[in-house]
């Protein structure tokens, strides 16, 4: 089965809300700032985003760990 290209986006921004969440906690763990964290987060909301779609995509064209479903003839 391959992916459409609109699932591997909605996929890289469910993952990247989480991940930015988290991002964002951390950095106000380290820095004790709420907007130098909130900053941190939403820059790397959008880095990440465009490195997961192109990871995704890439993986998408590798064969490695993929098995195609037996078709059932009656």
């Amino acid at each position: 089965m391959i992916e459409k290209h609109y699932r591997s986006l909605a996929k890289a921004f469910s993952w990247r809300v989480t991940g930015t969440l988290d991002t964002i906690l951390i950095s106000f763990i380290i820095t004790g700032r709420i907007k130098l964290a909130i900053s941190i987060g939403f820059i790397e909301l959008f880095t990440k985003i465009c490195l997961y779609y192109l990871h995704e995509r890439l993986w998408n064209k590798i064969e490695f760990g993929r098995v195609k479903p037996e078709e059932y003839s009656i």
